[in-house]
């Protein structure tokens, strides 16, 4: 596999956020999460903790499954 699974989630992350079409900051604030922290794990260059994952999947509407999911 050439992608991490930090890009990897980070990747779904900002499909999902733009397809719900919200910013990083609403999502940040919806998911209790530092708005910068959020930022960096879109980037995928943090590995996050799964609380961290379940509520940022939960401000985006969207199962866990979506964020984790490899395509």
């Amino acid at each position: 596999m050439d992608s991490s699974y930090k890009d990897i989630y980070g990747k779904n992350i900002k499909k999902l956020r733009e397809k719900a079409k919200l910013t990083q900051a609403e999502v940040a604030k919806k998911a209790e999460i530092n708005v910068n922290y959020f930022a960096v794990i879109e980037r995928g260059e943090v590995a996050t903790s799964p609380d961290n994952l379940l509520r940022i999947s939960k401000a985006l509407k969207v199962n866990i499954s979506e964020i984790i999911k490899v395509k």
